[in-house]
């Protein structure tokens, strides 16, 4: 196995023209490929943040060739890279709540895996802000893992950060990388953010991707921002700035060998 691998995390302020969105992010996936990054992440509604209506309008089959599809993998393809595609409204058997869908599409521009958001953010947050995300989205059930080349990445959703079972599952099937594309709202992103992230890396051995939105959106959102990439030990290895940009680093697998061999942590596991 390739000793490394350099990653980088694309942190958005999508609106609601998905063209637009998509042109933006495209810039970006770009700068981080120019900078030797061979698998890159999207944060959670890279394509369109906007009404509901909306949302489900644009809901697209993930075997299909809409506009939202055919950009990951034609960018895919023509980067040579692993794109991890964060949340994008994926058409459902229930047309009024399409999945919230993570892709991996690899350098044949051939998608890899597709994880639907398993946990939805049904929430009352201290600044009155009312969340109903299964109101207007369907829950995935599967727990997905797939091959980056040197290694195993493990998908999540933003929400899903908070569902420590989760990572565990996905550990024990080989992830050695997780990948949590998010929209963290500023009160929990504040508190939280930084927290949870570093404690899902340290709890699994694990390196963590965390593209995220950040500035204000439609309808009065806004998001937290800072988006990092952490390794095994908890340490912040990159974070993005303010606004729109990327975070870049080398995840170094020997390194996470040596983690996992002075804590074995993973091997005195007693509850599943």
């Amino acid at each position: 196995m390739s000793q490394s691998l350099v990653a980088a995390v694309v942190q958005l302020s999508s609106q609601a023209d998905v063209s637009q969105n998509l042109q933006r992010a495209e810039k970006l996936i770009e700068e981080a490929s120019a900078a030797g990054a061979k698998l890159v992440a999207l944060p959670e509604n890279f394509a369109f943040m906007g009404d509901q209506d909306q949302k489900r309008a644009i809901a697209e089959p993930v075997e299909g060739t809409g506009p939202i599809l055919t950009f990951v993998r034609d960018t895919a393809k023509r980067l040579g890279i692993h794109l991890v595609a964060g949340g994008f409204p994926e058409r459902s058997e229930d047309a009024r709540r399409p999945f919230n869908t993570s892709l991996l599409a690899g350098p044949e521009g051939d998608i890899l895996a597709v994880y639907r958001k398993i946990h939805l953010f049904d929430v009352d947050l201290p600044d009155g802000t009312r969340l109903q995300e299964s109101a207007a989205t369907s829950a995935g059930e599967e727990r997905v893992v797939a091959s980056v080349g040197p290694a195993m990445l493990g998908m999540t959703v933003c929400y899903d950060l908070r569902f420590p079972e989760l990572f565990r599952a996905l550990t024990r099937r080989g992830a050695r990388i997780v990948t949590v594309p998010a929209a963290f709202t500023v009160p929990t992103g504040k508190d939280h953010w930084h927290v949870l992230l570093r404690a899902r890396a340290i709890e699994d051995q694990v390196f963590v991707l965390a593209p995220a939105q950040t500035g204000k959106h439609p309808l009065g959102r806004q998001s937290y921002g800072k988006s990092l990439i952490v390794d095994p030990w908890g340490d912040v290895l990159a974070q993005a700035g303010e606004g729109e940009g990327i975070a870049l680093a080398r995840l170094d697998f020997a390194y996470q060998d040596r983690v996992r061999s002075s804590l074995p942590c993973l091997d005195h596991v007693r509850l599943l």
